[in-house]
């Protein structure tokens, strides 16, 4: 990549943000979701790494927000208007939501992947933040980088390689 800067990684249940130069990563996709939250004029972006659909699922008093569409989405969107970013710019990129075992059970508590973009998918469209492109689903893990200098996410999934979009 082109540049000096420096990689941010987050970490699962975790987010962050950037401005380019830097660019910002996180590894172990698999039912998780990445959501990108950027804004091409600043160059600034936010991701947060996307355990679970639904806060109501936390066995804990006290929650942690990434951890959760519900809750991370709306913090990672106060924290980038933190960084003077204006919500009505932002755009969304997405990632991961993969079924990473195969049940018997039709339960819908096995589909954490497809609930989990499904729950991404109602918050961004909730805060009318248009989702500009996804890698969702399939069975395979995957890594996320994001470069708010070109708008480009890339993306490595296990066994089939690398793309960007």
């Amino acid at each position: 990549m082109i540049g000096t800067g420096q990689v941010v990684k987050v970490g699962i249940a975790d987010m962050n943000t950037v401005k380019a130069p830097d660019t910002i990563r996180t590894s172990g996709l698999g039912s998780c979701v990445g959501v990108v939250l950027y804004d091409e004029r600043s160059q600034t972006a936010g991701l947060v790494h996307v355990m679970l659909p639904d806060s109501s699922l936390g066995r804990t008093e006290t929650i942690n927000i990434a951890k959760f569409a519900d809750t991370g989405i709306p913090a990672m969107i106060e924290q980038l208007k933190l960084e003077g970013v204006q919500p009505f710019r932002l755009r969304a990129k997405i990632a991961g939501g993969a079924q990473m075992f195969q049940f018997t059970s039709g339960k819908d508590t096995m589909r954490i992947g497809p609930r989990n973009v499904e729950a991404v998918k109602e918050y961004l469209k909730k805060y009318s933040i248009p989702i500009i492109s996804e890698d969702t689903g399939g069975s395979s893990g995957r890594t996320i980088e994001f470069n708010p200098s070109t708008n480009l996410l890339n993306i490595r999934t296990v066994n089939q390689g690398v793309r960007d979009i």
